[in-house]
């Protein structure tokens, strides 16, 4: 913060510095030793402040702040022999989800046979319209399949 040639009062403070003694006010705050009112005016005064010096003031009745201990390191992870990514699982059994689709595709051919015979009496092809209720289903079909519906106890 001081380089030795400028007094604190000349330093210009940086966001991080601001944002330093932010942290200091708050937890100052939340251990009760300043009061609500206390607490918002040196906040804003801290958000204006332009020089070190400035930041100094706001905190030189409150006990220094410790330093943060370094974060415990982790053990290395043991390497998997399989692959990270797994798929998640069917949230329904596999022989319900089969059962569904068979009943899709049963309606697919039913309403595409009468798609086409409108079309043959029509006599040109008309819009494939059955498209957008196999859609939905087919969507409705494969989000049951990922997300769980609320309610249903998981596939056993």
């Amino acid at each position: 913060m001081n380089d030795g040639r400028l007094p604190l009062h000349r330093v210009r403070a940086s966001d991080a510095e601001r944002e330093a003694t932010l942290e200091h006010l708050a937890t100052a705050f939340v251990e009760g030793r300043l009061r609500q009112d206390e607490y918002e005016l040196r906040v804003g005064l801290a958000l204006r402040s332009v020089f070190v010096g400035d930041l100094e003031v706001l905190t030189d009745d409150l006990p220094a702040r410790p330093e943060r201990a370094p974060a415990p390191e982790l053990p290395p992870a043991a390497e998997e022999s399989g692959p990270r990514w797994q798929a998640p699982a069917l949230s329904v059994s596999w022989s319900e989800w089969t059962d569904e689709w068979r009943w899709w595709a049963g309606i697919a051919v039913v309403l595409t046979t009468v798609w086409a015979v409108v079309s043959a009496m029509s006599g040109e092809l008309v819009p494939y319209w059955p498209l957008v209720p196999l859609g939905i289903w087919a969507a409705v079909l494969l989000a049951s399949a990922i997300w769980p519906s609320e309610g249903e106890p998981p596939p056993g």
